[in-house]
């Protein structure tokens, strides 16, 4: 299930993308005005940025939502049992007690005699 959320989030960041691209932007408008000929278009005048931004709203709507299924399986392998669990530190290791001074303590390499 998740390699097909995969796939299908890549198909649809890729036509956001092209999407976006074929969107011609503002200032386009002001070309239009001075006579510069982008009236004659496939969809007309007017329908090209409704289809255009309809399709781009309904594309970026489907990318939010694999987004999230995306997220909803990435929690789903490294879901912790507790928030102590995930900040859990290990208790430090307990040094041995000093050894007692024995008896033999002039005897061994390095002691200091008393």
């Amino acid at each position: 299930m998740e390699t097909l959320v995969w796939i299908v989030h890549v198909i649809v960041a890729l036509a956001v993308i092209a999407l976006v691209l074929l969107q011609h932007g503002k200032g386009a408008d002001m070309g239009a005005a001075f006579g510069s000929g982008s009236a004659g278009s496939l969809f007309g005048a007017s329908g090209s940025a409704n289809f255009l931004s309809r399709s781009t709203a309904v594309v970026a709507t489907l990318f939010f939502l694999t987004s999230l299924g995306l997220a909803y399986f990435g929690l789903q392998q490294h879901k912790p049992a507790s928030v102590l669990d995930r900040t859990a530190v290990p208790a430090p290791a307990t040094q041995p007690a000093a050894p007692a001074a024995d008896q033999n303590a002039g005897s061994k390499a390095g002691a200091i005699p008393q």
